[in-house]
């Protein structure tokens, strides 16, 4: 598979075309019994599932069921139970539209100071790294709080803060980790608090909880984020696969980068 040039702003049906040829929407790899699995675990308040939110509403499984169908485009259908299943790109080009007005708005402020963080490392780091340059060069301060603060996760491994670019991650021994944990932007809000969060997993998760203004990315097997968005603790999440190949995101990210800049 080759993607689209970076540069060049795909148009919205040339998008769609290339979400699904790369399966970052359309037939995921997510499978239907992980989706269920997740929506259950976050029913019961599982605090793995929860992403440091806490919600007013009930929630129960058939709820959460019906959020996602909305939102991400998954099957509506409880009885459809294994398998594949959905995330529908139109919605996911609706909430990078809606992602992008967010961010130009805060832009549009003046000089506002955002914090970028990713629990994917292998997958979306790439967008937000072009999102930490294209923000600095027009006007906002990137702040780096708690820049290698440590704590022992949820594995028993100490892990630390580090910042790439602009972008806070979790190192473990020199290696960046995949993380669902909300403690590390706990710490990061404590030692200094943003304008503006952009992130996914437990990293948006505790910013929206926190009361900042948040946008941020979630695959259809982590309800936590829509359900913050449900309930006004998160601006928008973006439905999408999490970890397909970063170079695949490259018209996504040119995508959403051409909307910021249109509505500046």
């Amino acid at each position: 598979m080759t993607a689209p040039p970076p540069s060049r702003k795909p148009t919205r049906a040339e998008l769609r075309e290339h979400l699904v040829r790369t399966a970052i929407a359309g037939d995921v790899a997510t499978s239907r019994e992980n989706n269920l699995d997740h929506y259950r675990s976050l029913a019961l308040r599982d605090p793995h599932y929860l992403f440091g939110l806490t919600f007013e509403g009930e929630w129960s499984y058939h709820e959460v069921l019906a959020l996602m169908a909305g939102k991400a485009g998954v099957a509506a259908d409880p009885g459809h139970r294994e398998g594949p299943d959905t995330i529908d790109p139109e919605r996911t080009i609706d909430a990078v539209e809606e992602m992008g007005e967010r961010i130009a708005k805060v832009l549009r402020r003046g000089s506002p100071r955002i914090v970028l963080a990713t629990g994917h490392p292998t997958g979306l780091l790439t967008i937000h790294l072009a999102l930490a340059r294209f923000l600095a060069e027009n006007g906002a301060t990137l702040l780096f709080p708690a820049e290698g603060w440590t704590y022992v996760g949820g594995l028993g491994r100490r892990r630390r803060i580090r910042y790439l670019d602009g972008v806070a991650m979790l190192e473990d021994r020199g290696t960046f980790v995949h993380t669902h944990e909300a403690a590390p932007m706990e710490a990061m809000l404590a030692d200094e608090r943003p304008d503006f969060v952009i992130a996914d997993h437990g990293w948006a998760g505790a910013a929206g909880e926190a009361g900042v203004e948040t946008v941020g990315f979630a695959d259809s097997n982590d309800p936590a984020l829509f359900v913050g968005e449900a309930e006004g603790k998160i601006a928008v999440t973006v439905p999408l696969d999490d970890n397909v190949l970063p170079r695949f995101y490259a018209p996504l990210t040119a995508y959403l980068l051409a909307r910021v800049a249109r509505s500046l």
